[in-house]
């Protein structure tokens, strides 16, 4: 979900104003780091799953972990970043403030929320659900909020996803989807389209941070927010297979987030957002493929059927995107939208 409508993965902010490069090596290396990370968020659920067979941590406790960690692993890039050596205009701190924190508060209710859906009705629904429902909620609240208009293709998504959603919660048997799971899912959605929105309304005043800047303080921000229900469920491994815990967490922290989160904004920023948004879903096809070969998770039809459904809504929303002169659009009233400096996309 990288731009004002399209969809990502379940994991990631993404840089705004994506400008495609000339030249196939560029291009080519760009989808390589685009398919390495939807690869890796794909495994991300997988290795949370893990941990909790193992009774090592929590939602709260694994949110916590992989915020704090992922910033560490990310701060000396951030010092390194070319762009800091350059003078820079200072935002005012009444408008960064409230974007940072309204930014690392929605991506820790977006990454909790979505490793709960994980526990509670399985990887590959939650990462479906979860993954299907950002980018709805995202182009229903840019058109509430920001005055953006949706357009055909959006509506098709709007009306498509949550088709997808009903046949693959109604559509299966009793105790194969959890409902309680679904919720997590919806939630965890709905703080990804949140920490979209405040960056496009940002963006949209000038009032923007680089992406590596928001993910960074974003992370501290997260980790903050979600030190006291971590210390009160258990901030440490209870069970007997601590070690694997660690080394689960570390793979969390530095393969999935700080390597695989720089990857991402290189590829984006070489690609079209609508090809970034389609290469994305590898993330969802990888996890769901995790689920049935290594933790057990049956796939039933209703649920291939609704996932086709949500995730060709959103793929033919990313395709639609990518017509020449497609962009971000708001209504005569809302006024002209700027090109957002700081946009994310969904993934976990």
């Amino acid at each position: 979900m990288q731009t004002s409508q399209n969809p990502a993965a379940a994991e990631a902010p993404a840089p705004g104003g994506n400008r495609p490069l000339t030249g196939s090596r560029p291009l080519r290396r760009g989808f390589a780091f685009l398919a390495f990370a939807g690869l890796a968020w794909g495994t991300t659920g997988a290795a949370v799953e893990v941990i909790y067979r193992t009774g090592g941590l929590g939602p709260m406790a694994i949110s916590f972990w992989r915020f704090l960690a992922g910033a560490v692993l990310l701060l000396p890039a951030w010092t390194l970043r070319p762009s800091r050596k350059r003078p820079r205009a200072r935002q005012p701190a009444r408008r960064r403030i409230p974007l940072l924190l309204g930014t690392g508060a929605a991506l820790a209710v977006f990454q909790t929320a979505y490793f709960a859906a994980v526990r509670d009705t399985g990887l590959a629904v939650g990462t479906i659900v979860t993954l299907g429902a950002a980018p709805v909620f995202t182009a229903a609240g840019g058109r509430l909020f920001l005055g953006e208009r949706i357009g055909r293709a959006g509506v098709l998504a709007v009306v498509g996803a949550p088709a997808g959603l009903a046949v693959l919660v109604l559509g299966n048997q009793p105790g194969v989807v959890h409902l309680g799971g679904v919720g997590a899912a919806l939630l965890s959605a709905a703080g990804y389209a949140v920490s979209n929105l405040l960056g496009r309304w940002t963006g949209r005043h000038g009032t923007g941070e680089d992406a590596l800047t928001l993910t960074l303080w974003s992370f501290f921000i997260g980790a903050a927010v979600m030190l006291p229900p971590a210390l009160h469920e258990g901030l440490l491994p209870q069970s007997a297979d601590a070690t694997e815990t660690a080394l689960l967490m570390l793979y969390i922290a530095a393969v999935t987030t700080a390597l695989a989160y720089p990857l991402y904004f290189a590829g984006v920023a070489v690609l079209r957002a609508a090809t970034a948004s389609v290469t994305m879903l590898l993330e969802p096809v990888s996890a769901a493929v995790l689920a049935v070969l290594f933790l057990g998770e049956q796939l039933t039809t209703a649920t291939v059927a609704g996932t086709a459904i949500l995730l060709g809504a959103i793929a033919a929303l990313a395709l639609a995107e990518s017509r020449p002169g497609a962009r971000p659009r708001t209504s005569r009233s809302a006024g002209r939208l700027r090109e957002p400096v700081s946009e994310r996309r969904g993934s976990t």
